[in-house]
């Protein structure tokens, strides 16, 4: 008994050790993570330092003024980054994507309801979506009554996102240029003599440089950054922790909210407008969100709440200590807080830390670009794949260049920081007051929060970062302009483009070709099948595009096997791959398919040619195949008992659906041959006739779509098509 008894105590402490193990094992593996969030997320954020308190307009600060300023600063690390974004924005996420467009496709398929043309099933029964909780109207909310009942309140709440879209897009617009500029403008410190213009001269030399990498990736240097943002967080932290014991160790008395209304009280007006210079306090914290879909929430939320948060909050205590200490250096730039000894190398870790920062927005605008591309809203520019082991990472020639030459221009006309701060502050505040607004509409639409909640949090942050807005919108003659130019730039390339495509929508869902005209424009005898492949492309499910009849009256001909193909978005991150491309066979018509392509706002569309074409003749096959799987048993007895429950005419309907097994062979060899004799990919080319009859906003909004698509690349190599296998239909679509 007692040899049983160490044997059970032997297997038990086996047993405990090796789930301890295991879970020790996941625990380092999230730290890991965690850490690697530093290099990646939290850019933007932890070096927000080099220049918040240089863009803060102070006249003659008090001590009182600068406890203040600390304890504003402190609050809005707080409740927006602590409370805001680590707790409740990180919990919205669309099966494990973040974002504002995350939060907008999770509205619109929790309500049934898309703005998106990709995305709309012709014929709802047939979409393969899953069934909204919100299709039972007795179970609505008044909310979801009026996005349902309201385009208005649609176009709305699409309006919001692409605001949010384009304010992140100028994000990585703003970043690198001040950045880079407030890293470098340090070399002035201990050289006075060096010049405004030889400080945007190396800026600039160092933001061309970091764009013309962009093509190689960033795995390829992407193992440095976390190092360096690490060495950047530890060295400022403990710079400040100096900074507070050598200059006022009483700094963190300011905690208490009682300074902030001091402030505002003594100061008034100019208080108010302090607030311009000390939101950018939180700049980058949307990344925290943003980036949720390369990390996961918990590594995100560690590393925020153990190493970011407790970085900022005593390294602008160590600021605030020292400007207490050196009243006359309160326009000083950053480098004045560091002490002389270690001046340099602080200066090398904060320009690397600057690009390190850069490079995580500039990422961040590759990828929005590639949603609104992937989503229609977008006209199509070049996308290409950066890194075969992450998903999210790609890069766009034609959006970094652009992004590069407005960076450059950022440095080159506003060089002196003062209009980029302002600039800066605008984006930040509008993109965190964006975020509350669409986290306010989950809570009541999704989450069913208890009212009570949804007022607390909407009457707390709409109010904080209303003052925010308010105070920065102050600032639109003195730099405050720039992200409103480049988003209302950006909005109207957006909505142009998305007009002009839902207007060829309802013109070929008007102008449709059903079976029945299938069959009688085949009919002809003038129309042969000729050998091959063919891949038709259409934005119509239900019914075919007006072109194909335009182009089988022209041809007078039809390839021996044609798949209609529509590339479909849906409202997910990501398509199962089971669901990724589907068919359906067209009429009684032999070889004439019915192919959906379908892929969510995180999955990378494009496939090299052949690997497109293997993609869709596999599961073609697979379909043909799977269609003989409803034939009847050859068990007599389990005939009987499938027929035993049907009347006559639902026999004869199941009798009529069976196919043959020779019929399905030869319909392989044919799919076989077809393939062996070419491939050859068929889209419209389409534009739009604008008469006399339109209106003025038609002209001008289409006129303006024939532009943008006149001048943006093809669908077609965006599939990774070879450009000999492509045919484009020309057509004209009456406005």
């Amino acid at each position: 008994m007692a040899l049983l008894y160490c044997c059970l105590n032997s297997l038990m402490l086996h047993d405990c050790y090796a789930r301890w193990k295991a879970a020790a094992g996941r625990w380092a593996e999230t730290l890991l993570v965690a850490y690697e969030t530093l290099g990646v997320v939290f850019g933007g954020l932890v070096t927000s330092p080099l220049y918040v308190y240089s863009f803060i307009p102070l006249k003659s600060p008090t001590v009182d003024d600068y406890l203040g300023i600390y304890s504003i600063m402190f609050w809005t690390l707080t409740l927006i980054g602590v409370v805001k974004y680590a707790t409740i924005a990180l919990r919205a996420d669309d099966d494990g994507e973040g974002g504002t467009f995350s939060l907008y496709s999770l509205l619109c398929r929790s309500m049934n309801i898309t703005e998106t043309l990709s995305s709309r099933p012709s014929n709802p029964k047939s979409s393969s979506l899953p069934r909204s909780i919100y299709d039972d109207t007795q179970n609505q909310t008044s909310m979801v009554k009026v996005f349902k009942e309201s385009i208005v309140a649609r176009r709305l709440l699409l309006f919001i996102a692409m605001l949010g879209m384009c304010m992140l897009i100028g994000d990585g617009i703003l970043t690198p240029a001040i950045s880079v500029w407030s890293a470098i403008d340090g070399i002035r410190a201990p050289f006075p003599s060096v010049s405004s213009s030889v400080v945007k001269v190396l800026s600039t030399a160092v933001l061309v440089i970091l764009f013309m990498v962009q093509k190689f990736g960033t795995s390829r240097v992407s193992f440095m950054f976390s190092p360096i943002m690490g060495a950047w967080s530890l060295s400022i932290m403990l710079v400040g922790i100096y900074s507070i014991i050598r200059h006022y160790p009483s700094i963190f008395k300011a905690v208490l909210p009682h300074y902030i209304f001091r402030f505002f009280w003594r100061n008034g007006k100019e208080g108010w407008l302090t607030l311009g210079g000390t939101v950018l306090c939180i700049t980058g914290s949307e990344a925290l969100f943003a980036d949720l879909g390369h990390f996961n929430r918990s590594t995100i939320q560690i590393a925020f709440l153990f190493a970011i948060y407790p970085c900022l909050v005593v390294t602008y205590a160590g600021q605030t200590a020292y400007l207490i200490n050196n009243q006359n250096d309160h326009n000083a730039e950053f480098y004045n807080f560091i002490p002389s000894v270690i001046y340099w190398p602080m200066f090398v870790v904060s320009t690397l830390a600057a690009i390190v920062a850069s490079q995580s927005l500039i990422s961040a605008a590759f990828s929005v670009i590639k949603q609104a591309v992937q989503l229609d809203y977008f006209p199509r520019v070049k996308v290409v794949r950066t890194s075969l082991s992450k998903e999210g990472e790609v890069y766009s020639p034609e959006v970094n260049y652009i992004l590069m030459i407005l960076s450059v221009a950022v440095i080159l006309i506003f060089g002196d920081g003062k209009d980029m701060g302002n600039a800066y502050g605008v984006v930040v505040s509008l993109v965190m007051l964006i975020t509350t607004i669409l986290l306010t509409l989950v809570m009541i639409i999704i989450w069913r929060t208890p009212p009570v909640l949804v007022a607390l949090y909407f009457s707390v942050f709409f109010v904080i970062e209303g003052v925010y807005v308010s105070a920065v919108f102050n600032k639109i003659a003195e730099g405050g302009w720039i992200p409103f130019a480049i988003s209302f730039i950006l909005a109207f390339i957006m909505f142009g483009w998305y007009y002009g495509r839902q207007r060829k929508v309802t013109y070929e869902l008007t102008n449709k070709i059903t079976l029945d005209g299938l069959g009688v424009l085949l009919s002809d005898p003038s129309v042969q099948r000729v050998p091959g492949f063919c891949f038709f492309y259409t934005n119509i499910q239900d019914g075919l595009t007006p072109v194909f009849e335009h182009y089988v009256k022209t041809m007078k001909s039809l390839h021996q096997v044609t798949a209609f193909t529509t590339l479909r978005y849906r409202l997910v991150p990501k398509v199962a791959p089971h669901e990724r491309i589907l068919f359906c066979k067209i009429g009684q018509q032999k070889g004439v398919y019915g192919c959906v392509i379908q892929y969510g706002y995180a999955d990378l569309l494009n496939l090299e040619g052949d690997d497109f074409v293997s993609h869709v003749t596999n599961s073609l096959r697979a379909h043909i195949q799977d269609s003989s799987a409803g034939r009847l048993p050859s068990d007599p007895a389990e005939i009987q008992q499938k027929l035993s429950n049907l009347d006559a005419a639902q026999i004869q309907q199941e009798l009529s659906n069976l196919d043959d097994p020779a019929e399905i062979q030869q319909e392989l060899s044919n799919l076989e041959e077809a393939i062996s004799a070419g491939i050859v990919h068929v889209r419209g080319k389409t534009r739009f006739h604008i008469g006399k009859s339109c209106g003025w906003f038609d002209k001008i909004m289409l006129a303006f779509y024939e532009v943008l698509h006149s001048n943006c690349r093809s669908a077609l190599p965006a599939l990774g098509v070879p450009l000999p296998q492509c045919i484009e239909v020309g057509m004209l679509y009456e406005a």
